[in-house]
């Protein structure tokens, strides 16, 4: 093998192992040996997926776990009157891992926005591995710790308020690096347990306090400062 393709190979190889490293917990937090990144790594591999296209499917058998390394992912459950989006997650976040864990079906759906890239972990490929290296699951039951503190809080801060502090609520925590929330107003008020029409009438109000602005499946932040008001921060 050419020297420069090795050097290549070996840089793309740390770049992986850097970003697990990082996806899983805290980096400070009892840091991973290089055996530790290695049988993690071992354990799975990575996959793309095209919009539209499912990385898990709400019922089935969950034998796998999804890290998103890029691109966005819409979590929804299936209804009689159609889908119900439940969020959008994107680089870093981990889905299927508390299914997989607990070997219980899927409880929802998740399926590509964008283009996807994400590192699949099958579940026996990875249960000797937590058994066998105590630093990854300890890192990896911190990091689950943190995403359900971080949902639990955004559950109370959303019962506390009106239906237009809970939508800039919303919109703060959930929009992108761009500053975009890709949700229709229906999934918004099926999050948020609020009917449509008080959705619409609460983005009226923050659009003509200059907080947001609105269209097609997308909310914008347009006025960060005045967004936190509204949602009384």
């Amino acid at each position: 093998m050419p020297s420069s393709v090795a050097v290549i190979m070996d840089s793309a190889e740390e770049q992986h192992l850097a970003w697990l490293a990082r996806s899983f917990g805290r980096t400070d937090y009892l840091p991973l040996t290089p055996d530790d990144l290695d049988a993690l790594s071992a354990a799975g591999s990575y996959v793309n997926k095209y919009p539209g296209t499912h990385l898990i499917k709400e019922g089935e058998d969950s034998v796998a776990a999804f890290v998103i390394r890029s691109g966005d992912v819409e979590l929804f459950r299936s209804r009689k009157s159609g889908r119900l989006v439940v969020g959008r997650v994107g680089p870093g976040a981990v889905i299927g891992d508390i299914a997989m864990l607990r070997a219980q079906p899927y409880i929802s759906s998740a399926r590509a926005v964008t283009p996807v890239e994400a590192f699949r972990i099958d579940r026996s490929k990875l249960l000797p591995v937590l058994i066998e290296h105590p630093t990854i699951a300890i890192r990896w039951l911190v990091a689950g710790l943190n995403q359900l503190e971080a949902t639990q809080r955004r559950v109370l801060r959303l019962m506390r308020g009106t239906v237009k502090e809970q939508v800039a609520e919303m919109v703060l925590d959930e929009a992108d690096r761009y500053g975009e929330l890709h949700l229709s107003q229906a999934s918004l008020a099926g999050l948020l347990g609020a009917s449509r029409q008080s959705v619409n009438e609460s983005l009226s109000e923050l659009r003509g306090e200059g907080a947001v602005e609105t269209g097609y499946r997308v909310i914008t932040v347009g006025d960060r400062e005045a967004l936190a008001t509204a949602a009384g921060r």
